[in-house]
């Protein structure tokens, strides 16, 4: 399933491949040994020192279970939902990631979040019919319906929400723009575009777009 996502961004946004996310999979005791604040279901543990980055991505052993060997759109329907986008966020991060540093540009953890909660909105889609009312449906589900981890610093909680309501505003005005006349492939144009901008482009596109 996470190779199938990986390969699935990669086409999206027309993305060079970039190392298999499988090989990156760490195990819980080597994320606990890094030292980590805390310990969610999903985690891109990621350091740098002269001899350049270090990155690994940590899935809980449920999360990988519940969607091995299933079909997103039936994930989707079922109560594997939640797990499913954890792995997409996961994958969503490790690429937007691999993709900077290959550029050579830098990252904040929010341009992470808000990349990621894009592409579960996306890959969603994507992944069933494109009808307005299902796009809806969707954004209340991955927008809406949102609660945050308890262990969650002031400073998290506030760029979990910043980026929670800016993929909100977006997804509603893809969901406009294209969506509803299905335009879909004028989308896919536009989130190729998007994909590439800075943070602060990408929140000043957001607001136009609105």
């Amino acid at each position: 399933m996470i190779g199938k996502l990986q390969r699935g961004l990669e086409e999206l946004y027309r993305l060079e491949p970039e190392l298999p996310v499988g090989n990156f999979l760490v195990t819980e005791e080597a994320r606990d040994a890094a030292g980590v604040a805390r310990s969610p279901r999903e985690q891109l543990l990621v350091s740098e020192d002269s001899e350049g980055l270090s990155i690994g991505l940590y899935f809980d052993a449920e999360v990988l279970q519940s969607a091995s060997g299933q079909d997103p759109a039936q994930l989707m329907r079922g109560q594997g939902f939640g797990d499913f986008l954890m792995l997409v966020e996961g994958v969503s991060h490790f690429v937007y990631l691999a993709f900077r540093a290959t550029a050579n540009r830098s990252l904040s953890a929010l341009e992470l979040e808000l990349q990621a909660e894009v592409d579960k909105y996306v890959t969603c889609l994507l992944s069933g019919d494109h009808s307005g009312a299902r796009s809806q449906t969707l954004r209340q589900r991955l927008f809406c319906q949102v609660e945050y981890d308890d262990d969650l610093d002031p400073q998290e909680q506030d760029r979990y929400r910043v980026a929670n309501n800016n993929a909100l505003t977006y997804s509603k005005s893809l969901e406009r723009r294209f969506v509803r006349s299905g335009s879909i492939g004028e989308m896919l144009i536009e989130l190729r575009r998007f994909y590439r901008m800075s943070l602060q482009s990408k929140m000043h596109h957001i607001r136009q777009a609105a």
